[in-house]
């Protein structure tokens, strides 16, 4: 995988780590309904997680496949954090 896109998804994940903390403390806050999306957002914010070690514990043919998977993935938190935050 090029150098580039490591960079972009490490910013990725950078800024989505920033996002999830202040929206944690919004939803805990919030309405039930707001923490139960919040609580599904959770679990896909491990699957991210784990998907990204499995990246850097495989080989790099293998990787780039879990990279992709995980950039995916991020877009699609990215998304569904932003909507949680036009909520709150």
């Amino acid at each position: 995988m090029a150098e580039s896109n490591k960079s972009f998804l490490s910013d990725e994940i950078d800024k989505l780590r920033e996002l999830r903390d202040e929206l944690r403390v919004q939803a805990e806050l919030g309405r039930a309904e707001l923490r139960e999306r919040w609580h599904e957002l959770e679990k896909s914010w491990h699957q991210l997680e784990g998907r990204l070690k499995l990246a850097r514990e495989s080989a790099r043919e293998d990787s780039q496949n879990v990279r992709e998977a995980a950039r995916l993935l991020a877009g699609e938190l990215r998304d569904s954090y932003e909507h949680l935050r036009k909520r709150l």
